[in-house]
């Protein structure tokens, strides 16, 4: 005999489980917290750094080494180069000509969304994405980011923010 029932909670099922001879029934459970909903969706930003370049700070050897910051603070744009916030944040030299170590805030007009991960010197980056803030409270997901080589990083965030109801 199995039987599967379900509550508001989760979902249930009992087995009969042989024990000495005789069967014994287990019950085992799948709970589901809350009732959550899952939306996903894309946002494309771009950072502007040809403006507000990030300044760096040289720790340990003199030039590109271990250890050294950028910290930026720069205008967001979006995909049409329209001002939609900004774009702050640090990066931490972690291996010299291969990548940093980053971490940093989007703000939007409805919120902010914080990310932070490695970041190459070339190619594409698939930087984590840690949180968020009022319209982005409960995100979830990545952000590519590629350095367009014009002074400008486009970000492309593929995103699921969790709704309790």
């Amino acid at each position: 005999m199995v039987t599967l029932w379900s509550d508001l909670d989760g979902a249930f099922l009992m087995i009969p489980i042989p024990v000495l001879g005789k069967s014994v029934l287990v019950l085992t459970g799948i709970f589901v917290a809350g009732c959550a909903r899952i939306n996903t969706q894309t946002l494309i930003t771009v950072a502007d750094a040809r403006v507000h370049k990030a300044q760096g700070v040289d720790i340990g050897e003199s030039g590109d080494s271990p250890g050294d910051m950028f910290v930026f603070d720069q205008p967001l744009l979006d995909q049409h180069g329209n001002d939609i916030g900004n774009n702050s944040g640090t990066c931490v030299r972690t291996r010299v000509g291969h990548s940093l170590q980053c971490q940093w805030t989007l703000t939007l007009k409805n919120g902010t969304i914080q990310v932070a991960g490695r970041e190459f010197d070339e190619g594409a980056s698939d930087i984590a994405i840690v949180g968020g803030t009022g319209a982005y409270s409960g995100i979830g997901g990545y952000m590519k980011s590629v350095n367009s080589g014009d002074g400008t990083f486009t970000q492309t965030l593929y995103y699921q923010i969790r709704q309790q109801h």
